[in-house]
């Protein structure tokens, strides 16, 4: 049985700022000084944040002086976000919107959807479209930043009671997560994985030219061939200039 519906959503709002207390999310910094050099990020450059969660790599980058627009499933994780841009006034606005509804026609510099918050959640049916999306989104010659949790590490240290499905690539797991207060819940997570060779083919098929798929870490993002032994993929990519 795989993920139904906006599955997440419980997740988040069981979460609430208890997110940001989770020890991938403070490789922040580093993640968004890589993003800023490898898309070409300037001041006043308009960027899509997809899947941002509670806007920790947005608001980074809005305190840089980038006009970013952040959408998230979750509408507790877009009120932390927007509650934290407006105490610092920041330039960045945040909704509540399905990655999969996505209408930007060519408006971005560029586009991140990175920590799996828009694209692996979704139970792998909805890869190509989510992707097309993005690149539609961004304006001729705009960059795109796409990470996605690897097939290679997930399959090479699945632990027991993790279920992988060879179909669609993904990784069924019971969590324990825990709230603000403490209070602990278990969780089902579903998370769709990929091989390097498969987000350069999704890309290429958006229309976009691949300019490197490197293995990462929350906080350790950086130009690398894939490894089997990094949790993650990602993905730079731009928009070919007419």
């Amino acid at each position: 049985m795989g993920p139904t519906g906006a599955w997440f959503n419980e997740i988040a709002a069981f979460l609430g700022p208890a997110y940001l207390r989770n020890a991938f999310t403070k490789g922040t910094l580093q993640e968004v000084e890589f993003l800023i050099g490898a898309l070409g990020l300037e001041p006043g450059m308009q960027v899509l944040d997809a899947g941002c969660g509670p806007g920790r790599h947005a608001l980074e980058l809005a305190r840089r002086g980038i006009e970013v627009t952040g959408v998230d499933l979750s509408p507790e994780f877009v009120a932390l976000a927007m509650e934290a841009a407006e105490a610092e006034g920041l330039s960045a606005r945040f909704e509540v919107l399905d990655v999969r509804d996505l209408a930007f026609d060519s408006r971005f510099d560029a586009v991140i959807c990175i920590c799996q918050g828009g694209f692996g959640l979704l139970g792998g049916d909805d890869d190509a479209g989510i992707v097309a999306g993005l690149a539609d989104g961004l304006r001729p010659g705009g960059r795109l930043a796409l990470t996605a949790f690897s097939s290679y590490f997930a399959l090479r240290f699945l632990e027991a009671g993790e279920e992988f499905d060879p179909r669609t690539g993904v990784l069924h797991e019971r969590a324990q997560i825990r709230d603000e207060s403490g209070a602990e819940r278990e969780f089902d997570l579903w998370t769709t994985c990929f091989t390097a060779r498969e987000i350069g083919l999704l890309l290429g098929v958006a229309g976009l030219v691949v300019d490197s798929v490197s293995s990462v870490m929350p906080g350790d993002y950086r130009v690398r061939p894939p490894r089997l032994d990094h949790p993650e993929l990602l993905a730079i990519a731009h928009r070919p200039a007419p």
